[in-house]
């Protein structure tokens, strides 16, 4: 079964999405013409990124919208079983404000201002500790960005948010000073280097696959202990890593970039996703955590469909050129990250390749950048 299919069992389906995102792009695209009286300028190859950028003037600002997605459901679901449930939502809070920056870092921006959207079902959910919670999560991920919390909305969505649960997503916008840094994949030649830093877990991806083996799957469920002492649960909601700190910290060092991806829906995929026609051939795969093997196992899903559904353990990437590889490596370790020189940029038609597990994803398999 294909990591789609295997989505669409779960109950979501990407090939009407990914169509409308298409159209949703094309659309967008007819409306740049609006930037010019203000003197701003679109950067095309900005279109189809991780964010969006335009010229304005003496810097370059980028922008981004993102959404937990189906993570907030592991909170309300552990808040029935673990005396500590509601504390999650400030790793929820985290998580949310992690996907905006680390898809915003990607295009080379530094987080300035993260706004905050997060929407109830009802006014009694406020009634809960959640809300204090979300609030130091959100706070707390902000200042691991090196960004300010700018403001939000806090709809309540009777009929269209389910009672006692919340919706969390969020936008934000950074600098690229000097426009040097911008960062969309031109340089990218063959013969770089594919550097996968560590994730912390699953992140905010594939929760809604991983949801439905806990179910479905687990005879404990959430409560089904790890190697490590913790439960499939708790491992769900370990904080996604944000990157920030170490991509500034690679930019002052003069560290050549030539591209980076931030690795959630699509998986390994995502390696491709510049628009260059190359293989990105992996020639070793970090160790994956406990969830992931768990999920795996209990699944029965196949080494395909994991690694291109699940970040499996890498959870962002930098391509750089083969000199600069061991100063990412040391800069990782200063920042208490693992850094692993994983692949290589070749020529040839656009696929990922990742050898150890004899896995190979033609370009057509990743439609939406």
């Amino acid at each position: 079964m294909s990591a789609e299919n295997l989505y669409k069992a779960a109950g979501v389906d990407y090939g009407p999405l990914d169509e409308l995102k298409r159209q949703a792009q094309a659309a967008a695209l007819s409306t740049a013409w609006n930037l010019n009286p203000h003197g701003f300028l679109e950067i095309t190859g900005s279109r189809g990124e991780s964010a969006y950028v335009i010229d304005v003037g003496p810097f370059l600002l980028a922008t981004v919208q993102e959404g937990l997605g189906t993570k907030n459901l592991v909170v309300e679901a552990l808040k029935n079983v673990d005396e500590n449930g509601a504390l999650y939502y400030k790793a929820a809070a985290w998580d949310t404000v992690a996907m905006i920056v680390n898809d915003l870092i990607t295009v080379g921006a530094v987080p300035v201002v993260i706004n905050a959207h997060w929407a109830i079902g009802s006014s009694k959910w406020l009634e809960s500790d959640g809300g204090i919670h979300l609030i130091e999560g959100w706070k707390a991920a902000c200042n691991e960005s090196g960004a300010t919390w700018g403001g939000g909305e806090t709809p309540i969505l009777k009929g269209i948010i389910e009672p006692g649960t919340i919706e969390l997503s969020g936008s934000g916008f950074g600098i690229i000073h000097p426009k040097e840094r911008l960062t969309l994949g031109d340089k990218l030649q063959a013969g770089d280097h594919i550097i996968l830093i560590e994730s912390s877990g699953i992140h905010a991806n594939g929760l809604t696959l991983a949801r439905k083996i806990a179910e479905e799957n687990l005879s404990d469920g959430y409560q089904t202990k790890l190697p490590d002492g913790r439960t499939f649960g708790q491992a769900l909601l370990t904080p996604t890593h944000i990157y920030a700190k170490l991509q500034q910290a690679l930019f002052a060092k003069d560290v050549d970039i030539h591209y980076m991806a931030n690795i959630t829906g699509h998986g390994w995929r995502k390696l491709m996703r510049a628009d260059k026609d190359f293989i990105y051939r992996m020639h070793t795969t970090p160790n994956s955590q406990d969830e992931f093997k768990l999920m795996q196992k209990a699944g029965r899903i196949s080494d395909e469909d994991m690694y291109s559904t699940f970040n499996m353990g890498a959870g962002f990437a930098f391509f750089v050129p083969k000199d600069n590889v061991e100063r990412v490596q040391k800069i990782a370790l200063e920042l208490s990250l693992q850094a692993y020189d994983a692949g290589v940029v070749e020529k040839g038609q656009r696929q990922v390749i990742i050898e150890p597990l004899k896995i190979v994803y033609p370009g057509e398999t990743l439609q939406i950048r």
